[in-house]
């Protein structure tokens, strides 16, 4: 038996989310700011979802499990739940913000806290940090991925499933794009999840496929007056979106290299400096 509904979450602030040079932050938790959105969180949900929930699952990376753990904090309590974790749920660059941490890693950061790494401890997720293989960033291995992700779900036989992941990903998961442009239909350079904001979805089975199909009220809650794109034009804008995605993390990498190669070269002349060879010259 699928779950009745599902509902998404995009993790809150994480320090990555403040500039571009914080994207070579490793992991990065979540900011202070981050932490008072899961509150808000927390005590803006809707109550009847809420109580409902039977399952809560996460991206192993540490914004993702603290978002979860914060901010279904009250279901967590009253019905003894962990966050399971799984790593299909990770987000889709290569970049350090996106790259998760070991398993001994996370067992030492969450110790105490109400997580389940039983699917982490499996061997072929042995290698989920990667970003290689099924883990590579690019299109074919994210869908692939997603696809997993969403087959897994149906899998369950809790009814109310909470899924707590980022927001790149979460437009492979949902499959949907229609948010991720600008007003004027070039695509964003990010995602059309703002942090900590949740859809609702049902899940449906055409031609077999597992999918995931947002509830009318909560597309209806974002966006009122704006008509559903065809099945074309979600494909076109993903392949716009992926493309720019694609440069904008080429740009980013070529910056932390160029900046690496100065970086040493100032060291090299600090230490030459320090051993007093620039002096009389």
């Amino acid at each position: 038996m699928a779950p009745s509904t599902i509902t998404c979450v995009r993790h809150a602030q994480g320090f990555h989310n403040l500039t571009v040079a914080n994207h070579a932050i490793h992991d990065p938790l979540l900011t202070p700011m981050g932490e008072e959105q899961c509150r808000i969180l927390a005590q803006n949900f809707p109550k009847a979802h809420m109580d409902q929930i039977e399952l809560i699952i996460a991206s192993p990376l540490k914004r993702t499990i603290y978002t979860a753990l914060l901010s279904f904090a009250p279901v967590i309590k009253q019905k003894n739940l962990k966050v399971l974790l799984l790593p299909e749920l990770q987000e889709t660059s290569d970049l350090p913000c996106d790259t998760g941490s070991s398993l001994e890693e996370i067992r030492k950061e969450f110790a105490g806290q109400p997580i389940d790494t039983s699917i982490m401890e499996m061997s072929q997720n042995a290698d989920w940090t990667s970003k290689t293989g099924r883990w590579a960033p690019n299109s074919s291995a994210i869908e692939e991925r997603a696809k997993v992700a969403r087959e897994f779900l149906y899998s369950r036989d809790e009814k109310e499933v909470a899924v707590v992941t980022h927001g790149g990903f979460l437009h492979y998961f949902t499959q949907d794009w229609s948010d991720i442009s600008r007003l004027d239909g070039t695509p964003s350079a990010g995602t059309g999840w703002a942090n900590t904001e949740y859809r609702h979805y049902i899940v449906t089975t055409p031609n077999g496929e597992v999918q995931l199909v947002e509830t009318p009220e909560s597309r209806k809650k974002r966006l009122p007056d704006v008509k559903p794109l065809s099945k074309e034009e979600q494909k076109n804008l993903q392949r716009a979106t992926q493309a720019q995605w694609a440069e904008q993390e080429r740009q980013e990498k070529e910056y932390y290299r160029v900046n690496s190669i100065q970086a040493k070269l100032r060291a090299k002349q600090r230490d030459r400096d320090l051993g007093g060879y620039s002096f009389g010259i």
